[in-house]
């Protein structure tokens, strides 16, 4: 399979010149057999090289040491690894193994190779930053009262930028700096200014930047690790304390077909929901079309993603998170006072509770995700709960119930319910657990492969990446 793949977006890598390499087709063979045999390291992957006929086999004798096996994953396949992939998806086209009729998608949390406790938490560095710029304000106003009673006939305040809300920037800070070195020339011997310099030089303007820089680096995240800053802290589920430890890591998003990996995709982010419109578009981008059909579990059921599939053409067997309560007998007498159980009054735009009091529409609310998508609420209030014996089963406010109608994700759980309890619904769910699944199953458990070796978010879908050619070859060759 490697033999037919088009190399030319490896052969662009290397810059001509000096030595003669090793020839990149050879060493994406030796790769991809070393990860089958759960040889990760690249001075594991050299050791093979020098003992195990199998890999003398496919490097015709050659012996490239660790940093050749290291450069060549790190740099030269880390621009390339999509191009070999989705080479090797297309030969699974043509070869009958896959049609991209249904797609099952899936995600799974993978440790990166960070520090576990060299987290830098978003809230904390906000509050650290809001105390700093408070001790900030503070010494630039007692430098002005200094300037203002020794040195009146400069007229005005030297440290404009020092206003109510406004924050100050290390840029601000060092043009603070400058301004009170010019007054030392003046007062050499005045102490407020000489601690106030050593303040801001040493302390206020290092902290300031490091502040921004991390600002910087979140990039919309909560938390970043230190020693790999692309790496987010999540909670995994390989916690063998059981306390929910949150771990540096990243959330794998894959979609197979026949149990192929048929797309993948690295986030920062947590939560599956999120990150499926990114994954489609990719695989979109690299295949040329969307699958006909989309298998996914209730992480995946919300508003936004189904309307994208809608909008696509793409049905969607996507669960929701009440789907499966729903499917009980004891639901709606367990869950009585739920907004699902209320009736819905069209003609007067109204709710009737299940003590048949009236709830009248009140405002629409809009609601923004963090892809940007803009989804709305009708809010309905009870006119008096007062006196209502069921009140502290129907609300926990003091106030009167409200309930939160989405009549657009309504239309759409409808839809998906109906498509999940069609017979065909029931044999893809059926299917679903045995297809991601089992491939993460032989990646993580029968493979060993249960955190990353590189460091960094591009490093790490190479990484990603060659798992994955190397999962395809395997089952091709057991087929």
């Amino acid at each position: 399979m490697i033999e037919q793949l088009d190399i030319e977006p490896l052969k662009r890598q290397y810059k001509g010149g000096g030595t003669s390499a090793y020839h990149p087709k050879m060493l994406l063979k030796v790769i991809v057999y070393a990860y089958t045999q759960r040889a990760f390291s690249s001075r594991r992957i050299a050791k093979e090289l020098r003992e195990n006929v199998n890999y003398m086999w496919l490097s015709g004798m050659s012996q490239p040491d660790h940093r050749t096996i290291n450069r060549f994953r790190g740099e030269v396949m880390k621009k390339t690894v999509e191009e070999v992939f989705y080479g090797i998806v297309k030969q699974l086209l043509d070869m009958g193994y896959i049609d991209l009729e249904r797609y099952f998608v899936d995600g799974t949390k993978m440790e990166a190779n960070a520090n576990r406790y060299s987290f830098v938490w978003r809230k904390s560095t906000k509050k650290y930053r809001a105390g700093l710029q408070e001790k900030i304000r503070k010494l630039l106003d007692e430098i002005e009262e200094i300037e203002e009673a020794e040195e009146k006939k400069y007229g005005e305040r030297d440290l404009e930028e020092v206003g109510e809300g406004k924050e100050i920037n290390a840029e601000e800070l060092k043009e603070a700096a400058e301004k009170i070195n010019e007054a030392l020339k003046k007062d050499p011997r005045n102490k407020k200014l000489k601690k106030a310099k050593r303040s801001v030089e040493k302390d206020f303007i290092p902290r300031q930047e490091k502040y921004e820089r991390y600002e910087d680096t979140f990039k919309g995240r909560n938390s970043f690790s230190k020693t790999d800053e692309d790496a987010t802290f999540m909670r995994m589920k390989e916690d063998h304390m059981r306390n929910g430890q949150l771990k540096a890591g990243y959330n794998i998003q894959m979609g197979t077909e026949n149990q192929f990996v048929v797309g993948f995709s690295v986030h920062q982010r947590p939560g599956d929901t999120s990150c499926l419109k990114e994954h489609l578009d990719k695989l979109r981008s690299r295949i040329g079309e969307f699958p006909k059909e989309l298998i996914a579990d209730a992480g995946y059921g919300s508003e936004e993603n189904y309307d994208y599939l809608k909008k696509r053409n793409i049905t969607a067997y996507v669960k929701y998170n009440t789907f499966h309560y729903e499917q009980k007998r004891r639901y709606k007498k367990k869950q009585a006072y739920r907004a699902d159980n209320f009736t819905h009054l069209p003609e007067q735009d109204q709710y009737l509770c299940p003590q048949g009091k009236k709830l009248n529409y009140q405002f629409t609310k809009k609601y923004k995700s963090d892809n940007g998508y803009v989804s709305s609420r009708r809010v309905y209030e009870c006119l008096d709960c007062k006196g209502c014996p069921v009140k502290a089963e129907c609300t926990k406010s003091k106030y009167n119930r409200r309930i939160y109608i989405g009549v657009a994700l309504q239309e759409m759980k409808k839809t998906a319910q109906d498509l999940l309890l069609s017979p065909h619904g029931l044999e893809l769910r059926s299917k679903r657990p045995i297809e991601v699944e089992a491939v993460f199953g032989r990646l993580k458990q029968n493979w060993g492969f249960r955190r990353f070796l590189l460091r960094g978010l591009e490093k790490v879908k190479t990484e990603w990446g060659i798992l994955s050619i190397a999962h395809n070859i395997a089952k091709v060759a057991v087929q």
